[in-house]
């Protein structure tokens, strides 16, 4: 079957030649996707029923299978969908009190980078999404959201994988989002964990897309053992990077910090990264550290990143603490993971599938 969300105007337009239909109809058919935001092609009123029928046998809107759901008691959901071929992705709705809904989505099935207290990293890769999966994560949130009377206001790229380790197919899905959503590129946001080239190639981009680059410790020694791709692009690579991205898109830079007890929450590790941020037009996002299976560390206390921030102001560093959501049902930063979904564990699956009525209401 083809999937109508991967389909350009023009492949559309021809499908629909092929089928011996008027090429007008695609219009029609897209104001129908992407404007009234239909679940089923049946739901499209102003074409005939032939001509419906023709395009049912032959395409389907999406291709992500939801395999499981949950929903935290703040209100978050985290959804399972099963791919085409077996693997499985997460994608989250986080809704706020000031009535801005984000979705964070993945861009790879697993993730190559290796980052030891991301449960994303823990599990390994398996491949990368195409563009049209992708999107569908969002747009999935975005039709059930406006069958409710609301919106989606934000997307985040802070699900399972590295977003610039699959380029070509995130900037694509980028594309969609804002073409076919409606979502400005201000309320994008792609978060890496500092893949330099890369960050160069997006500044050259012109686009006004926010970027958040995972730090996490201010010295190479100490970031390689978290990060392994610091190996590859050390801090003064990637700070050289970000740089250039803050003077070239003329944008803010926003900086993650994963705040662990004992390991980067001291006044010494706070300094040494204002000294090193203290140039770069930027903002520090602390995270208090979210649980995962295979590491140890625990989150910092509120007192010590109180006194982190205080020690960060000083270089005219700012900073924000990240409200934590969802980690009930391990839907926080860091928190995502799956596997390959085998006939086993759909029988022994433990996450319970939700009703339509669980999405946040007004």
């Amino acid at each position: 079957m083809i999937n109508l969300y991967a389909l350009t105007d023009a492949q559309l337009r021809d499908l629909l030649v092929e089928l011996g239909e008027k090429p007008f109809r695609a219009q029609q058919i897209r104001d129908w996707i992407y404007g009234q935001r239909i679940e089923r092609l049946d739901d499209m009123r102003n074409l005939p029923r032939a001509t419906i029928g023709k395009l049912t046998a032959v395409a389907e809107l999406g291709e992500l299978k939801l395999a499981a759901q949950q929903v935290s008691r703040d209100g978050t959901i985290k959804r399972v969908y099963e791919l085409r071929d077996g693997q499985l992705i997460e994608s989250v709705l986080m809704p706020y009190a000031d009535g801005r809904m984000t979705a964070c989505i993945s861009s790879q099935a697993g993730c190559a980078m290796g980052c030891v207290f991301c449960a994303t990293g823990q599990m390994g890769f398996s491949r990368n999404l195409t563009s049209a999966e992708i999107f569908e994560q969002a747009m999935r949130f975005a039709r059930e959201l406006a069958a409710r009377g609301q919106r989606l206001s934000n997307v985040v790229f802070m699900g399972m994988g590295e977003p610039f380790h699959n380029y070509e197919a995130t900037l694509a899905a980028v594309h969609l989002l804002m073409r076919r959503l409606g979502i400005g590129a201000r309320h994008i946001t792609i978060s890496t964990v500092g893949l330099a080239p890369q960050i160069r190639r997006f500044a050259d981009e012109g686009l006004q897309v926010k970027l958040a680059v995972s730090l996490h410790k201010s010295d190479d020694a100490q970031r390689s053992k978290l990060l392994p791709i610091n190996r590859r692009w050390d801090i003064a690579a990637l700070l050289d990077a970000c740089r250039y991205y803050c003077a070239r898109a003329n944008r803010r830079i926003s900086f993650e910090w994963a705040a662990i007890a004992g390991e980067n929450d001291t006044i010494e590790e706070a300094r040494r990264l204002g000294r090193l941020l203290q140039d770069i037009n930027c903002h520090v996002n602390i995270i208090p550290l979210n649980p995962t299976g295979d590491y140890t560390g625990i989150p910092a206390d509120a007192r010590n990143i109180e006194a982190f921030q205080v020690a960060l102001r000083s270089f005219g560093v700012g900073s924000t603490v990240r409200v934590r959501r969802g980690i009930d049902i391990a839907a926080g930063c860091g928190q995502l993971k799956t596997a390959l979904l085998l006939p086993s564990a759909r029988a022994g699956s433990t996450i319970r599938a939700m009703p339509k009525e669980a999405m946040p209401q007004p």
